[in-house]
């Protein structure tokens, strides 16, 4: 089952996205308070269909979601970096005003020479997690989504913390959500790919992690509680921009696509200082 958040008079809402058009479910307050129970309820649900013209859609996440990234977490993407696989995951925040979906435009930062995409998947905690082991973590993924984990590089390099780089205006942009019964294990293998303007330039696979998200999970819970809606977003492949020679990042007017296995196609095109408004 697919979901997505729409802006409902104001509120933010989950509806199921069928092919015909999108069923509102509950509000984003309300579906998170007991996410298993209105993942049952919106198996039979039914009603009046809204089509995609007349929704604006929003992030999934309610407004307390914590979003924790990881950085060099395939080992591919480690190693064009110049880097030695960590013992423990590198994990950096996001906030939530930092989200947003596909097809919204992602301004440049000022100062910024483009920014660096990262296609990543992210994992969607269902339930309140605490002290788990890997098995108790793996149950508590409720689902996943692309995500595009778009990054100022300069910003990023100014400090240690990686924090200013990676909160720029929207450019968090995340798909609809799939649950997690229709994606199945990332340690089976789904292929992530991005493309720039047509032409690809990352092609992994999650197979390729060094930690899988029941871990990461099982090391964040044993630290503090997460929270329904709380995100991981698991880190990118090889093939992002600023390794290249010379480097290469997104500017104004390109697009750029994440397409991963059973989650569906991200599209994010880069504006200009416009695309700020609203921010």
């Amino acid at each position: 089952m697919r979901f997505i958040s729409i802006d409902i008079g104001g509120t933010p809402w989950v509806a199921r996205l069928d092919d015909d058009g999108l069923l509102p479910i509950a509000t984003v307050t309300e579906f998170w308070g007991d996410a298993a129970g209105w993942m049952k309820r919106a198996e039979t649900a039914t009603g009046d269909a809204l089509s995609h013209g007349e929704c604006q859609e929003i992030p999934f996440v309610p407004a307390s979601a914590r979003v924790f990234c990881i950085g060099l977490n395939y080992r591919a993407h480690a190693a064009e970096g110049g880097f030695t696989p960590p013992e423990y995951p590198t994990i950096f925040g996001r906030w939530t005003a930092s989200l947003s979906v596909s097809g919204v435009a992602v301004p440049l930062p000022l100062g910024e020479k483009g920014l660096d995409w990262e296609a990543e998947v992210a994992a969607y905690v269902g339930t309140n997690v605490f002290d788990a082991d890997e098995a108790e973590a793996a149950a508590s993924v409720f689902g996943y989504s692309t995500f595009n984990d778009l990054t100022a590089r300069r910003a990023q390099k100014l400090t240690a913390q990686w924090t200013l780089g990676k909160n720029a205006d929207k450019s968090g942009p995340a798909g609809p959500l799939v649950t997690a019964d229709e994606v199945g294990s990332l340690e089976d293998g789904l292929q992530v790919r991005t493309r720039v303007n047509g032409t690809e330039v990352q092609n992994g696979n999650t197979r390729d992690l060094i930690f899988s998200i029941p871990n990461i999970i099982s090391l964040i819970s044993s630290t503090l509680t997460l929270h329904p809606g709380d995100v991981i977003v698991s880190g990118t492949p090889e093939g992002v921009g600023y390794v290249r020679t010379p480097p290469w990042y997104l500017g104004e007017g390109d697009t750029v696509e994440v397409e991963i296995e059973r989650l569906g196609t991200l599209v994010t095109p880069i504006g200009g200082p416009s695309a700020r408004e609203g921010a």
